[in-house]
């Protein structure tokens, strides 16, 4: 790294959780703050957050942050040079102008209440689900922004009423943080960046602006819509009011395409990040690559204003982190997250148990809203353990489905990354600290996985766009930086062949037992 003095703050807002964290010039985290913030389940199927909760949450992670980092003897006050944003993609908001107030709860990416709205657009539109994908790279979902912004539109009063007076505005999560970071209703910034834009299903991927064929097709305003900006550059100041007034925003991106940059993914290459979802994302360069098998194409990012655009092959999974925190808080089979380690180790198998978490459906690479929960395998012999394991495995199977799909639409599996010509899978976020997890996803993929020392790749992505936006880093800083790998555990695959093929086909037919599960009656 570059021997500067100083520092970067990363905000990463995620689905159950904000966080800052402060980096000196080496990428080393010198201090952070978490705290959670409430998940609404009005209904089934709906997920929502607190838009004012979520502001809240950023401003008390930056002061606890920033009074960690003093106690411990670091001048931030003086030495803090930018900071980079992350976050959750797709769950939207619609705000007022004047009051600078939602208008509506934030509807969350995983929420499936606009199943009806889909599945009428995919009949009235000559293309079906596929209709936008020339332009956006998306199908029609319930995961994308567009759909969730049409609910609002349609369902709403106040969301009605505001877009009538030119009052009511639109923004992710990123959009919103930085309108009010900046001023909000004093001259607040209203901006987007690239790659939270491609999540909405309305920016062209080509032209990277905002499709107006679609937003006329749609409905949706666009005097509605933020501008579009890169991922790496200074946005506008945060304003009095905040803990560091002054201080540039200097870096946008949506989570996992920061957790590309934070793996320092270059093009051939693929991570996945292991959270409430999963996501898993194969850099291809500088021409975006349609799927054939159930895929997005999406950004990767772009370090600039004039810099290349990179491009990403990308399969989401909804659950994976989250079928833990279900086992936990609904089920009560474990007391905290990390419990399902030890007890999925008491046994050496699942005892032919398959779990799959399709509880609002299943994205890539099946993208079936019909799909619901299901366990199939169960004998009198099947205990808890075995179905913590099963838990795991989903995980790593679904992983698994995505990277085979990339494979056959990359034509390759990614760069050879080392001497022994092996496809390596870079692995981050919180549940990649749970071993056993990382050597079933070995097992069942057949290739190895990469494990860095700093799992939390998400922010340091952000950090590294804000750096570079202002002259702390340079890119082979980044880019050609060894260090990182040498330290990081490889998980090397230890299962027979056999047995996984014979794995993944059992796998596949438990997938198929969630379709069509959506209209069971009680």
């Amino acid at each position: 790294m570059a021997k500067e003095s100083g520092f970067i703050g990363s905000i990463d807002q995620g689905t159950t959780s904000t966080r800052f964290i402060i980096y000196d010039h080496d990428a080393r985290p010198v201090a952070s703050h978490q705290v959670e913030f409430t998940q609404f389940y009005p209904e089934a199927g709906w997920v929502e957050h607190d838009p004012m909760e979520i502001l809240e949450s950023v401003k008390v992670c930056i002061a606890k942050a920033l009074d960690k980092a003093t106690a411990d003897g670091h001048n931030v006050d003086g030495g803090l040079k930018a900071i980079g944003l992350t976050d959750q993609r797709e769950t939207t908001i619609v705000w007022s102008k004047s009051t600078g107030l939602p208008l509506h709860k934030a509807i969350v990416w995983m929420d499936a209440r606009t199943s009806s709205i889909c599945r009428r657009l995919e009949k009235e539109l000559s293309g079906g689900r596929s209709h936008f994908v020339e332009s956006c790279g998306l199908p029609i979902s319930t995961y994308f922004s567009a759909m969730k912004l049409l609910w609002l539109m349609e369902n709403v009063d106040d969301v009605k009423e505001a877009i009538k007076k030119g009052d009511a505005i639109f923004g992710t999560i990123d959009t919103w943080l930085i309108w009010n970071m900046t001023g909000g209703v004093n001259g607040g910034l209203h901006v987007t960046d690239v790659t939270n834009a491609s999540r909405t299903m309305l920016m062209n991927l080509k032209t990277l602006n905002w499709d107006q064929d679609t937003l006329k097709t749609l409905g949706i305003p666009a005097d509605l819509l933020p501008k579009i900006v890169s991922n790496s550059e200074v946005i506008g100041e945060i304003c009095k009011g905040w803990p560091i007034p002054g201080i540039k925003i200097a870096g946008c991106l949506g989570d996992q395409h920061a957790a590309m940059l934070g793996q320092a993914c270059k093009k051939g290459e693929a991570k996945s990040t292991y959270g409430t979802g999963a996501f898993i994302l194969l850099n291809t360069g500088e021409v975006p690559i349609k799927s054939g098998h159930g895929l997005l194409t999406t950004l990767a990012y772009k370090l600039g204003p004039q810099a290349q655009t990179n491009y990403a092959l990308e399969g989401s999974i909804a659950i994976a982190g989250a079928a833990v925190q279900w086992l936990r808080d609904s089920l009560g089979i474990i007391k905290t997250a990390s419990e399902i380690e030890d007890l999925a180790a008491k046994v050496d198998s699942t005892g032919g148990v398959y779990f799959v978490p399709a509880f609002n459906g299943l994205f890539a690479p099946w993208w079936r809203e019909d799909a619901r929960g299901v366990c199939i395998g169960i004998t009198r012999f099947t205990n808890k353990s075995h179905i913590a394991r099963a838990v795991l495995e989903s995980m790593c199977f679904q992983v698994k489905d995505v990277l085979d799909s990339m494979n056959k639409d990359a034509g390759e599996k990614g760069s050879l990354d080392n001497e022994k010509g092996e496809f390596l899978l870079r692995v981050d976020g919180g549940a990649t600290a749970n071993n056993l997890l990382m050597q079933i996803q070995a097992d069942l993929m057949g290739t190895p996985v990469v494990r860095p020392v700093d799992i939390e790749t998400t922010a340091l992505g952000a950090a590294y766009a804000a750096g570079l936006a202002v002259g702390f880093w340079k890119e082979e800083d980044i880019f050609e930086s060894g260090e990182k790998a040498k330290n990081s555990k490889v998980f090397r695959p230890a299962m027979e062949e056999g047995i996984r093929k014979k794995k993944v086909e059992s796998w596949c037919k438990a997938v198929e037992r969630t379709f069509d599960l959506a209209d069971l009656s009680i």
